[in-house]
Order: C-alpha cells, then structure tokens, then sequence
C-alpha cells in the first residue's frame, strides 16, 4: 500500500509541474497563440481547465501525503 501511494505521488507530482510550468505568468496559453495580454486577465477555456485541474492536482497530491503518513 505504501508503495502504491509513493508512485501515485510521484505521478501527480510531474504531472504538477507539467501543469505549473505552462501556466507561466503573463505567458499563459493565451498569448502563445497571439492573444494580447493586458493589466487584467480572466482565465477562460483551456486555460481555465488547466487552472482547475492544477488545484485538484494539488489537493489530491496533499491527500496522498496525508494517507502515506498515516499508512
């Protein structure tokens, strides 16, 4: 059980970083495909999603971290 919880992080964790790393700020998906960036910017469509799955990413990964130290 502990091993299986120690991998399932260890995927989630690239996954994480995957995810952070193309949010980089003020280069969002947005303006990589020639959107102009202004002062305020509102996630919308694919970067939304990735935004969203970003932070289950995170609250699953600290679930894990949780029941690895409790197992």
């Amino acid at each position: 059980m502990n091993t299986t919880l120690i991998i399932i992080q260890i995927i989630i964790s690239i996954i994480l970083i995957f995810l952070i790393a193309i949010q980089g700020k003020g280069g969002g998906l947005g303006s990589a495909f020639g959107a102009s960036s202004g002062a305020f910017h509102e996630r919308r469509g694919v970067e939304k999603f990735v935004f969203q799955l970003t932070i289950g990413l995170a609250a699953l990964f600290l679930i894990t971290s949780v029941a690895n130290l409790l197992v």
